[in-house]
């Protein structure tokens, strides 16, 4: 059991979701660092996505290395990627607000006590998140950059591109949504979208609180990963324009964001090849 955990009396009203597909080798540092928060959540549930080697096993295990309840796990009856996990987890919560990391993320120390505080100092808000970074795993968190500050994230700012990192994300858990598992990319983009475009009160903090430890989608010059997203993005644009919470103006202005972007990617991509031909 992990005696560094505090005591319950001083959980955040936070259950925090993490899908596992395959994860058997990077979870436990994720939980690890959900259990370092400076305000702990009062739930963790690890939904299992049918992975069909160890790694339900493993969540079991790190599940045991905790006080009894803290650790909730999940097995999906079959493989139906990040969406139907999340969906699964978000059934089994029972906080009223749900943070959402992915089992190869890990947290910095103070993401829950920041975020809660600006909760608390705003119960309008339906979803708040914070910057993230790549990070070389054991390399220890970020210094915070005072002052802390919560930016309101507004509709036009969804038009540009996904301002909401999933591991960055706590929002409501009554909230009238869930991630559509038709969608197996960009699907995180598509749920802080509908609830941005539906009315509800977004916002950002302005500090690093969450980490990749792997490089961002394409940083290896896998393009067709980079074409996948962008198809992705496509559809999640006619999503939004087809069940009206876009005008056909935004639609098109999004589009063209989005061209710009893929060929700004494809520049970048083309251009590390060609520095790692020369280097080679």
């Amino acid at each position: 059991m992990n005696p560094h955990l505090s005591p319950d009396s001083a959980a955040a009203p936070v259950s925090v979701v993490i899908p596992c597909y395959r994860c058997a080798d990077t979870i436990a540092a994720s939980v690890a660092s959900v259990a370092a928060q400076t305000r702990r959540p009062a739930e963790v549930i690890l939904v299992d996505d049918a992975s069909g080697d160890g790694t339900l096993d493993a969540l079991h295990g790190v599940a045991a290395a905790y006080p009894p309840g803290w650790v909730v796990v999940v097995a999906a009856p079959a493989n139906g990627g990040p969406s139907q996990a999340r969906n699964l987890g978000w059934e089994r919560a029972r906080q009223p607000y749900l943070a959402f990391l992915d089992a190869d993320d890990t947290w910095a120390p103070q993401k829950i006590a920041l975020q809660i505080a600006a909760l608390e100092a705003d119960p309008g808000l339906a979803l708040i998140a914070h910057r993230m970074a790549v990070r070389e795993r054991g390399a220890g968190p970020l210094p915070l950059h005072p002052p802390v500050r919560t930016i309101p994230i507004g509709r036009r700012r969804f038009l540009l591109n996904n301002p909401f990192p999933t591991a960055s994300v706590i929002l409501r858990r009554d909230l009238p949504f869930r991630f559509n598992e038709r969608f197996r990319r960009v699907e995180d983009f598509l749920l802080w979208a509908e609830i941005g475009f539906s009315g509800y009160r977004c916002a950002k903090l302005n500090q690093v609180l969450a980490y990749w430890h792997k490089p961002t989608y394409g940083a290896g010059g896998l393009s067709g990963d980079l074409d996948a997203m962008h198809r992705a993005g496509r559809e999640v644009r006619h999503e939004l324009l087809r069940r009206g919470l876009v005008s056909p103006a935004e639609h098109w202005f999004a589009r063209g964001v989005g061209i710009v972007r893929r060929t700004r990617r494809r520049l970048l991509l083309a251009m590390r090849s060609r520095q790692t031909g020369v280097a080679s």
